[in-house]
């Protein structure tokens, strides 16, 4: 069946992604030239609906978009860190870390515990102000090209499409909306964001992007139990001592603690478990009592950049560029990722406002690409570049300690020691044969501390209709069936933290059996695959999960 054209729309600049770089962007395009014509295309529901994040934000970026905004009434900062304590947990107890051991970038004195969700719905409103269209509930699914093969746009996903792959009785075609210059700012492991890297080659030269997976809750505990201004980190138990990650809880307002566990998915045992693991950790007797008497709200979950300052690819290629996560600017021993994703929106808003008054359009704004690694964004990631392979080659209490002292003498001398380590494997190829390791025995889940994923993910409120092709497309389901089930035993079921993946016997053969419906959006799967033969695509726009206040 031949489809209709598109109808098309025209625009200075077309923004992918309502999070903090893309409305950022957005903003700072108005600031600059409030005759620029800038749409934002968001594949959430609404503004907000797929954000989450910790979040413990560093106003830095806030403030030079925004440099008034402590004066007004209604912004979402209203928790400012009063607290800051790291733990290191043992299987029956905790050690403190003192303060004044950590380097000085870890302190979070003057940063504000929020829902970055609420944030981005903040600056939407800003936005829509200074006369940004917004569009939620649009997912940007294909990439457009001119002849010379520059970017001139994007066109959103066909609705109505049945799981045959024909038009159905409600299908509408997508639309194509132009710009001179196109923002990608779609957050970790975009669908558009990898063909870019790919089809432009942005990563040559750089180090492979590595990966977290964050699984995060909202608890509404007792009032005894709550510190306003709180921040906890913790690293250890129950991952062992070759598995990175760690753990926050941030005490918000309203008697409200976010949780949240992060597995770095570089870890080689199939049998690993995030989703368990922090389940686990929720039992130990430093973190239990928080939550003792108190009610879960909300859970989800999202993949995180962790591979940091050597491998941010190259941000620019004719028509366009990649801000915040799709670039990679987290930096991960201070789990902060909002702030650099509000500069770097800023920077190519600046550099792509100047392009555009001197009349040029469709070509590449490499002046973005030139200016980050000079700037706050490049000096941010530069100081704690060393800390994540460090971590990765000599485990958590050597690789922790010279990630330390490596940030230290980053703070004193400018330098490192180490200079500029490699992280070398993927996180795919990271992942070792079934037959090296054991089975790991987790606890059953208790329905009041600890949880099963369903219960879970019907928090997450997601939804996705049946009747549509599966969003997450495997490229050779014999290669799944020989490589993942056979060799790996299946990590799938495990990695993802929303139950998507099973494998059930039919008729005397494992079938492989994809819930999509189930999908909360997180894209572990597309990273952690050992044969990347996964790939993550867009829904319908405006399915997927329904972050409140995440």
């Amino acid at each position: 069946m031949e489809l209709p054209e598109r109808e098309s729309m025209e625009f200075d600049v077309v923004v992918v992604g309502a999070g903090p770089a893309g409305l950022s962007a957005a903003i700072r395009l108005k600031q600059v030239n409030p005759d620029l014509s800038v749409v934002v295309l968001e594949k959430g529901s609404e503004v907000g609906a797929h954000i989450l994040s910790g979040a413990v934000v560093d106003p830095i970026g806030i403030d030079r978009l925004l440099p008034s905004w402590r004066d007004e009434e209604g912004h979402p900062f209203k928790t400012e860190v009063k607290d800051d304590q790291f733990l290191f947990l043992g299987p029956a107890g905790s050690i403190r870390l003192p303060n004044f051991l950590m380097p000085p970038l870890m302190n979070n004195h003057g940063n504000y515990i929020v829902s970055l969700g609420l944030v981005c719905r903040w600056l939407a409103e800003k936005a829509e102000a200074l006369g940004v269209e917004i569009y939620p509930g649009f997912a940007a699914t294909e990439v457009l090209y001119n002849d010379e093969g520059a970017v001139i746009g994007v066109a959103t996903g066909d609705m109505g499409i049945e799981k045959n792959g024909e038009p159905g009785p409600n299908f509408t075609r997508g639309m194509e909306l132009h710009g001179k210059y196109v923002l990608i700012g779609e957050g970790v492991r975009g669908s558009l964001a990898k063909q870019l890297i790919s089809k432009f080659d942005l990563s040559k030269g750089r180090e492979p992007q590595k990966f977290g997976i964050g699984i995060k809750e909202l608890w509404q505990v007792k009032s005894e139990k709550h510190k306003q201004g709180l921040v906890q980190h913790s690293f250890g138990w129950p991952l062992g001592l070759k598995t990175g990650g760690g753990s926050f809880l941030y005490h918000l307002e309203g008697n409200l603690v976010a949780v949240g566990f992060v597995v770095h998915l570089n870890y080689k045992n199939p049998y690993l478990y995030p989703f368990e693991e922090f389940q686990r950790f929720k039992t130990h007797p430093a973190i239990r009592d928080t939550f003792e008497g108190g009610k879960r709200i909300s859970y989800g979950a999202r993949a995180i950049t962790e591979g940091g300052y050597q491998s941010v690819p190259k941000l620019t290629f004719p028509g366009g560029a990649l801000i915040g996560c799709s670039a990679g600017f987290v930096n991960v021993p201070r789990i902060k990722g909002s702030h650099n994703a509000v500069l770097s929106g800023m920077l190519a808003a600046e550099k792509i406002a100047a392009a555009l008054s001197a009349g040029r359009a469709h070509d590449e704004v490499v002046e973005i690409e030139a200016e980050w690694s000079e700037g706050d964004i490049g000096k941010d990631l530069k100081r704690v570049r060393n800390v994540k392979p460090l971590w990765s080659k000599f485990g958590t209490l050597v690789g922790v300690g010279l990630g330390g002292l490596d940030m230290w003498t980053n703070q004193l001398f400018g330098f490192s020691f180490f200079g500029t380590l490699k992280h070398g494997k993927t996180d795919a190829q990271s992942l070792e044969p079934a037959s090296k390791h054991k089975k790991i025995d987790y606890p059953r889940p208790d329905g009041v501390l600890t949880f099963d994923r369903l219960s879970s993910v019907f928090l997450s409120s997601t939804n996705h209709e049946e009747d549509q092709p599966v969003h997450l497309q495997v490229k050779d389901m014999e290669l799944q069936k020989r490589s993942e089930h056979d060799v790996y035993a299946g990590p799938s079921t495990r990695y993802c933290p929303a139950g998507v993946y099973e494998w059930v016997e039919k008729d005397g053969e494992e079938v492989y059996v994809i819930n999509a419906q189930n999908c909360v959006h997180c894209k572990t799967c597309d990273i952690k695959d050992p044969n990347q033969n996964i790939n993550w695509v867009p829904p319908q726009g405006g399915e997927g999960p329904v972050y409140p206040e995440m």
